[in-house]
């Protein structure tokens, strides 16, 4: 059986996450208390569900220190993945203005970011063994997309993702390595190239002229080359190298775009686009 567990911060988008897989067959349980969690795959596995998801949030309380210990008997019996949805405090606090609804960890004492300190701290284990996506700067259709992308490939135990950003919208939080373009030529000052972004041919034909994009391409690909495998041996199953440049359509798209080329012989590589979304 296949067993997507998506937990995450409130706020983050775990409910339009859970829509997408229900909406593409899964059979799919909100806000299951963490500690029924065994008995529930128990359960589907006798009645034949080949692929599930639960979500499971920090509404489950001081059982949450059960999970790991949980998570790992499963990935024995089953192919288990786990999504951890998270966003920056600020946007997470925009977004709970603007629908006007009640924090779960409210109790009308704490405030806003006393709840997502709290939330933070019940999930923090979670976190550390889980596909983390940042979905602070995402549409609802660019979140859909990118699970649907995540899930696409059955049976994969290692995702590597080359993400573009632009620095002057933030780091994001899902990175695990980031590395800096923004030193490299930059087509925004062509007027011609301005309005294409990394994928155009215009675009690309401009920075592979460039001596300097070359050497950085190549020590950016020799160290994730050397890295990785220490990475997977660590048991990683998701690893995000970010590549950043100043608004996010240019540098980082080409290097994001050429470096997953760089990578044909694992199981699961993707590219997102944080600025072209």
């Amino acid at each position: 059986m296949r067993l997507v567990v998506i937990t995450g911060l409130s706020g983050s988008g775990k409910s339009v996450a859970l829509r997408l897989l229900e909406d593409a067959g899964f059979y799919c349980i909100d806000n299951l208390p963490a500690v029924q969690l065994p008995e529930t795959v128990n359960y589907l596995e006798q009645q034949g569900i080949q692929d599930a998801a639960v979500s499971v949030d920090a509404r489950s309380g001081a059982c949450l220190e059960r999970m790991p210990e949980m998570l790992a008997a499963l990935r024995t019996r089953v192919d288990l993945r786990i999504l951890f949805l998270d966003a920056a405090d600020a946007e997470l606090v925009r977004r709970f203005s603007e629908t006007r609804r009640r924090h779960p960890l409210s109790t009308g004492e704490r405030s806003l970011e006393e709840c997502l300190r709290e939330e933070r701290d019940l999930l923090a284990d979670l976190a550390g063994q889980a596909y983390r996506l940042d979905t602070s700067d995402l549409s609802a259709n660019a979140l859909r997309a990118w699970v649907k992308d995540w899930l696409a490939l059955s049976g994969v135990n290692f995702t590597l993702v080359f993400e573009s950003f632009g620095f002057k919208h933030g780091i994001p939080l899902d990175a695990d390595l980031v590395f800096d373009v923004r030193c490299l030529p930059n087509p925004h000052y062509d007027l011609a190239l301005r309005p294409q972004t990394g994928q155009d041919a215009a675009v690309v034909a401009f920075l592979e002229a460039q001596p300097a994009v070359g050497d950085m391409l190549a020590d950016i690909y020799a160290y994730v080359n050397k890295w990785l495998p220490a990475y997977i041996q660590d048991n990683r199953a998701y690893f995000t190298v970010a590549l950043g440049c100043t608004g996010g359509r240019h540098r980082s798209v080409y290097f994001a775009e050429t470096l997953a080329r760089r990578f044909p012989h694992l199981q699961q590589v993707l590219v997102r686009h944080r600025g072209l979304t």
